[in-house]
C-alpha cells in the first residue's frame, strides 16, 4: 500500500471536477482496506468509490480511501434464483453486462447507470420502474470505527425513493465492500410498461423482447437523453423527482395543465423534476464552461474546467426558482462535497 500525495480527483468523479486530494490511496483487498481503517495516521477518511454521486466543491484534507474491491461470484442457486455477489469496485454497467452474458434477468433496466457497485444500495439506485431493492439480497460492510464485517439484508438496509439506511442512520460509519442479488435464471418478469420502453421496442420492431432486448432499449434511450460522463462531465440526475400532495398537484394544473406525474398513494403523486426545470426556463442553459444539459434538464453538465462551486451555485437558484414558481422544494440526489 501506497499513501500518495497532492493527487487530482478529476479521473475520480464523473463531473470532472478538478478537486486535489491532499492524500490519497487505492485499496485493493478487504485486508488492506482493514488496515487504512486502523491506521492512526490519518484520523479522518474520505471513501471513495465511482464518484459518480457527488460534486466536489473543494479539496479534500482528509485521506482519500479508493475502495477498488474487484470479483463477481455464484454464492448459490435454486430452480428458479441465482444469488450473484459482486464487490464494491466493479463498475456497476459492466456488471449489468456480466449478468445479461450468462441470461441472469432483474438489473436489465438499471443498463447504463454510472458508478459502482458499491454505491447501488446506499442510493438505492433505480431506473425505468426498477430499484435496487427488487433484487437486492444483502451487502457486507465494514465499520469504519471498528474495522468488523457486518452484514445487512433488505429489511435492514430500510430502502427508500433514492435512500437506504447509509444515507441515513449509519451514515458514514460504514463502507460497503460487496453485494448479492438475487437475479432470475428463467421465466424473467419484464419491466417494459415504465417511461419510453416500449415505444422504443416497437421502434426496434421487437414484439417480444428478452432481457437484453430491454437492456439494448434502456442503453438507446439513456444515450439519447443524457450525456456520457467520458465526454461531458455529469453526475446523471442532479435532483430527485419531488412527492407532493394530491391537493397541490390539482391546485398546480389549474395554472400548468399539461404537468404530468405518477401516483404514490391516493393522497400522494410524484412529480418529474426534469419537467419542472424545463417549465422554468433552465433546460440548456449554459453558463461559461457549465450549465443544464440541452436535452435532459434534469441533468448539470461540466463542459470544460468547471469548479464545483459554480454548478452548486446553479444547483441553487434551480432549486430556488422552483420553490417560487410551483411551490415545491426538490431535493439534490448527488451528494455535495
Amino acid at each position: 500500500m501506497q499513501i500518495q500525495k497532492n493527487i487530482s480527483l478529476k479521473p475520480y468523479n464523473t463531473f470532472g471536477i478538478d478537486a486535489i486530494a491532499k492524500h490519497y490511496i487505492s485499496v485493493k483487498s478487504i485486508e488492506e482496506l482493514q488496515s487504512v481503517l486502523k491506521s492512526d495516521s490519518f484520523p479522518n477518511k474520505f471513501i471513495l468509490g465511482g464518484g459518480s454521486n457527488m460534486l466536489l466543491t473543494k479539496d479534500i484534507e482528509d485521506l482519500v480511501v479508493h475502495v477498488n474491491l474487484k470479483g463477481i461470484e455464484v454464492v448459490s442457486e435454486n430452480d428458479n434464483h441465482i444469488f450473484v455477489k459482486a464487490n464494491a469496485g466493479e463498475n456497476w454497467h459492466e456488471f449489468v453486462l456480466w449478468c445479461l452474458n450468462h441470461n441472469l434477468g432483474g438489473i436489465e433496466n438499471l443498463s447504463l447507470i454510472p458508478g459502482n457497485v458499491g454505491t447501488a444500495p446506499i442510493q438505492n439506485i433505480g431506473a425505468y420502474g426498477v430499484e435496487l431493492k427488487d433484487v437486492f439480497e444483502s451487502c457486507e460492510v465494514i465499520d469504519i470505527k471498528t474495522s468488523e464485517i457486518r452484514t445487512f439484508n433488505n429489511k435492514e438496509c430500510k430502502f427508500g425513493y433514492r435512500e437506504s439506511v447509509f444515507k441515513q442512520e449509519v451514515k458514514d460509519q460504514y463502507i460497503v465492500i460487496n453485494v448479492t442479488f438475487k437475479l432470475t435464471k428463467n421465466n424473467h418478469v419484464l419491466r417494459t410498461d415504465y417511461g419510453a420502453i416500449t415505444s422504443q421496442l416497437n421502434e426496434m420492431k421487437i414484439t417480444e423482447p428478452t432481457i437484453q432486448d430491454v437492456s439494448n432499449a434502456v442503453i438507446a434511450i439513456r444515450q439519447n437523453k443524457l450525456p456520457d460522463p467520458k465526454k461531458i462531465g455529469n453526475s446523471g440526475s442532479f435532483f430527485k423527482n419531488p412527492v407532493i400532495s394530491t391537493k397541490h398537484f390539482e391546485t398546480l394544473k389549474l395554472n400548468f395543465p399539461d404537468i404530468p406525474s405518477y401516483p404514490i398513494s391516493e393522497t400522494e403523486v410524484k412529480v418529474p423534476a426534469g419537467w419542472l426545470i424545463e417549465k422554468a426556463g433552465f433546460k440548456g442553459k449554459t453558463l461559461g464552461n457549465y450549465g443544464v444539459h440541452k436535452n435532459q434538464a434534469l441533468v448539470l453538465v461540466n463542459y470544460g474546467d468547471a469548479n464545483g462551486k459554480d454548478i452548486l451555485d446553479l444547483a441553487r437558484l434551480i432549486q430556488k426558482t422552483i420553490n417560487r414558481l410551483f411551490e415545491i422544494t426538490i431535493e439534490t440526489e448527488v451528494n455535495i462535497i
